[in-house]
Formats: C-alpha cells, sequence, structure tokens
C-alpha cells in the first residue's frame, strides 16, 4: 500500500519561499511521473508542478518562474520550491503520482501540507 507523507508547509509573508517535501513509500517511485498539487479553500484541487522520471518538469501558469519541482528517486522523495509566495497561493498542497497522458492521480491522498500566505 503507497503511503505518501507531505511536509514544509508553514505560515509565510507574501515574497517569502517555503520548500515543501514529500515521502513515497511502497512503490516504484523511480518509475513514476509525479506531481504536485494544491487546493484552496472552496476551490477544485488543481495540478501545479509535474516531473518525469526522467526529470522534465512542466508547470502551471500560475506558478511558472516561481516553483520548482525537483525529486531524489534513491529517497523515494519530491520536492517543491515555492519562490515569490503570493496570498492566492495558499493552499493544501499534496503530492502524488500522475497518471500517464492525464493531470489524473494515481494513487489516494496523504493528509498534505497546509501553506498560508500573508499579505
Amino acid at each position: 500500500q503507497v503511503q505518501l507523507v507531505e511536509s514544509g508547509g508553514g505560515l509565510v509573508q507574501a515574497g517569502g519561499s517555503l520548500r515543501l517535501s514529500c515521502t513515497v513509500s511502497g512503490s516504484f517511485f523511480g518509475i513514476r511521473p509525479m506531481a504536485w498539487y494544491r487546493q484552496a479553500p472552496g476551490k477544485q484541487r488543481e495540478l501545479v508542478a509535474r516531473i518525469s522520471s526522467s526529470g522534465s518538469t512542466n508547470y502551471a501558469d500560475s506558478v511558472k518562474g516561481r516553483f520548482t519541482i525537483s525529486r531524489d528517486n534513491a529517497k523515494s522523495a519530491l520536492y517543491l520550491q515555492l519562490n515569490s509566495l503570493k496570498s492566492e497561493d495558499t493552499a493544501v498542497y499534496y503530492c502524488n503520482a500522475v497518471q500517464y497522458g492525464t493531470e489524473s492521480p494515481l494513487w489516494g491522498w496523504g493528509q498534505g501540507t497546509q501553506v498560508t500566505v500573508s499579505s
């Protein structure tokens, strides 16, 4: 059974930075395309960044140039560096594998990590 554990969230002022981490157990992490999703209050969960097994990355327009996704396959870990944070980045952030050719998650969700940006 796959377990996802996200961490690193917190309260930060606008313009600040955070680094989120996700550890994955019970899966073939290294071969999976992975992604970070977020869900803001009253909104649907959205994919904000994805990374292929080989390290190719893609970002939602809203975070392009500010967020950086990376992975360490040896540690089965996924990271998201958040820079130049804005109040609209406030959300619960989740990691997951991505179903090939879609934006849909492959597994169930972890508990997420809350990011709150104060203006």
